[in-house]
């Protein structure tokens, strides 16, 4: 990290997805430790840092619903599934000597402490990285809309989406190599438009709260880091776009 952090306090969502690294499913070790290095790194300089995961490496409700599974029993199975992610992530972290704590919405007290804001708020002010685990506890609600919820919570000055690509494209850039990357959008302009980057809910939670989500690859080693700085590639989703 070559300036200075521009927020003292942020949330990290990473998708399922992106823990899988190069394999078609589950997590890829190599990765969850690089992600676990540039979290550490960025909690060095200061900022206070707490993570959503979620859970699509592993199973994903809305899949099980189309599969024909009842689509509550789908997404409770796809929250158990990012408390396995999170304890991945918790396990990495440790073994950089990071303090880590996993708060799950959905109580079980085995291998994770229950959700209380305000615990999780001391957690973070003595320096512990806290990742929150099980969505929001409730069926029919995205890890993106957990991670929105969590954000405001936390009084969280930004949120940061750690993706595939670097940041928000006007078509897939997998697909198409033409597709523009956006530098600047509006809560709005991602609700018209229906880009997809976060569903609607979580958009609109950040835009209440007036926190700034912004978009990048988390396969970029550091980028968590300069994207914080204002450097590198991504894009700023905010009311002054």
């Amino acid at each position: 990290m070559t300036g200075t952090p521009k927020y003292k306090r942020v949330l990290l969502k990473i998708s399922g997805e992106a823990l899988m690294g190069g394999r078609d499913y589950g997590l890829d070790p190599d990765t969850v430790d690089r992600i676990a290095a540039d979290i550490r790194d960025v909690q060095a300089k200061g900022v206070e840092v707490c993570v959503v995961v979620g859970g699509g490496n592993i199973f994903r409700g809305i899949a099980g619903a189309a599969a024909g599974m009842d689509r509550a029993t789908a997404d409770y199975m796809g929250m158990l599934a990012t408390v396995m992610n999170s304890l991945a992530m918790q396990n990495a972290l440790e073994k950089l000597d990071v303090y880590t704590r996993v708060l799950s919405a959905i109580p079980m007290a085995t291998v994770a402490e229950p959700y209380v804001r305000r615990r999780a708020v001391r957690h973070m002010e003595k320096g512990r990285v806290v990742i929150f685990a099980a969505g929001t506890g409730n069926p029919f609600f995205t890890t993106d809309t957990a991670a929105a919820l969590r954000a405001s919570e936390m009084g969280c000055e930004a949120l940061l989406k750690g993706t595939k690509v670097d940041g928000v494209y006007d078509a897939d850039p997998v697909k198409n190599s033409k597709a523009k990357r956006f530098q600047h959008l509006s809560y709005r302009d991602v609700l018209t438009q229906d880009l997809g980057v976060m569903d609607h809910s979580a958009i609109s939670l950040s835009r209440e709260n007036s926190i700034p989500i912004l978009v990048f690859s988390i396969y970029d080693s550091g980028a968590f880091a300069k994207v914080l700085c204002g450097e590198g590639r991504y894009t700023e989703i905010s009311s002054k776009a």
